[in-house]
């Protein structure tokens, strides 16, 4: 079946205020898309899971959480996180250098997403944000 005709699915993976969630997010992300018949986006979509969670586990106090959803032929990718604050923007286009050792984690993510954003969102009460990317297979 061509990818643009599945049905759509989405998933929620909460996650604890946990380094190991980082592991946990990006081996559940590869187990959902092989089930999924996406297997060839898995690799992509694991760094830029593993980027949005660890952002959200390492800049936040609180809890999180992991969002997967398939719609129209495009997977989106996105972590939420209980601070209300935006995430420090990607370096712009042509300044990303090596030499930093923290703070690339939007640039990989701008490099390997065909779009990215962010969004307050509350959840459960908890004031937040949401910071999403997409990958179109079409």
């Amino acid at each position: 079946m061509p990818e643009n005709d599945r049905e759509p699915w989405e998933y929620w993976l909460h996650i604890p205020h946990d380094p190991r969630a980082v592991t946990v997010s990006r081996r559940t992300l590869r187990l959902i898309l092989t089930l999924h018949g996406l297997p060839h986006l898995a690799d992509t979509a694991e760094l830029l899971a593993a980027e949005l969670v660890s952002n959200a586990v390492r800049h936040t106090k609180g809890p999180a959480a992991l969002r997967v959803r398939w719609k129209d032929g495009v997977l989106r990718i996105g972590a939420w996180d209980a601070s209300p604050e935006p995430p420090d923007p990607p370096c712009p286009v042509g300044r990303v250098t090596d030499e930093r050792e923290e703070g690339r984690g939007l640039d990989l993510v701008r490099a390997c997403a065909d779009l990215w954003g962010w969004q307050p969102l509350a959840r459960n009460g908890s004031c937040g944000k949401y910071v999403w990317c997409d990958l179109a297979t079409a």
